[in-house]
């Protein structure tokens, strides 16, 4: 089966307007004063911006979304956006966000997600994430996306060691 990229945008598109989205933000950022959807084309989008948030203070907060609509104990990490030319996926690469918002809709429940320090942990247990829990291939017209299903706790964890940092 291949999978359809612009119907699974057309979805996404439809998603960022659901009501749910304000009461998690509300939610995480209680001076959230405004959010705004960044769904079209262009470098806020390819900076991995979905939403731009901002808080009384002026302080702008920029997201990026991702849903699922059945209950799963993981979060797919996206570490090839196409495999076969070896373009980094979202989790690989340097992007404009300051959190991801996983989303499981069934359950109502959203992990808000530092994207720097996931990308920190990323770095630090890619090889053993890859190693030890379940590859998604996505087979797209003319390439295949390759994610990691990591469980939801084993994140968790590892966002807390990703803060910790050394030096001699």
């Amino acid at each position: 089966m291949t999978h359809d990229f612009q119907g699974s945008l057309a979805k996404s598109k439809a998603r960022a307007d659901a009501p749910w989205w304000e009461a998690v933000y509300r939610e995480a950022f209680p001076d959230m004063a405004a959010m705004v959807n960044v769904r079209d084309d262009g470098w806020a989008q390819r900076g991995g911006i979905d939403r731009v948030i901002t808080l009384a203070s002026a302080r702008t907060i920029n997201i990026d979304e991702k849903v699922r609509d059945k209950n799963w104990p993981d979060i797919l990490l996206e570490y090839w956006s196409d495999r076969d030319r070896r373009i980094p996926g979202w989790v690989a690469k340097s992007l404009a966000c300051d959190f991801v918002a996983y989303a499981f809709v069934p359950s109502q429940t959203c992990y808000l997600l530092n994207f720097q320090m996931l990308r920190r942990a990323w770095r630090l247990n890619r090889g053993a994430w890859v190693r030890e829990h379940q590859k998604v291939e996505a087979r797209n017209n003319g390439y295949v996306t390759v994610s990691v299903a990591v469980p939801i706790q084993v994140i968790v964890s590892a966002l807390g060691g990703a803060t910790k940092i050394t030096w001699q």
